[in-house]
């Protein structure tokens, strides 16, 4: 399969409120696309565009720009850098029908790559998640762990 991966951009909002549901839709019994729109959630998307986002996306080159996934960082409110005591959120999708096909660690390589000064990243996902694995090829370490989240650092 051919895709491209770009930067994610401040029109990209609406992009992002698809690839969060599909982050949200494991298994065949999808959550109501509602579940988006509750705060845990729509704090990942809501505003993109502010300073300290940054992401990428991929798209199905031959597939008339089918959207295949993105991986973004966000700040908290309030915060924009590490430095203020704040760990960015790393929020992650490659839509079903496309997982286990390399993309996820493409996207992921470019963001890495795109990011060095990102030491530390907060992921909101049970440590069950096959996702956990992927982040922990590229060097991440789980540094705490609870029922809904894991925190994982990536030494720079």
């Amino acid at each position: 399969m051919d895709y491209v991966i770009r930067p994610l951009t401040a029109a990209d909002e609406p992009v992002l409120w698809e690839m969060l549901y599909q982050a949200l839709k494991t298994s065949e019994d999808a959550p109501s696309r509602d579940i988006i729109q509750q705060p845990e959630y729509a704090r990942h998307v809501e505003g993109w565009g502010r300073a300290g986002d940054t992401g990428v996306v991929a798209y199905d080159s031959e597939q008339t720009d089918e959207l295949l996934g993105a991986v973004w960082l966000r700040f908290p409110t309030g915060a924009q850098r590490e430095g203020e005591g704040a760990t960015p959120e790393l929020a992650f999708a490659v839509k079903p029908g496309h997982r286990k096909r390399g993309i996820g660690a493409a996207l992921l390589t470019q963001l890495v790559k795109a990011n060095p000064q990102h030491s530390a990243v907060s992921i909101s996902a049970s440590g069950s998640n096959p996702a956990v694995r992927l982040y922990e090829r590229f060097g991440f370490k789980i540094m705490h762990e609870s029922p809904s989240a894991v925190l994982m650092r990536r030494e720079v």
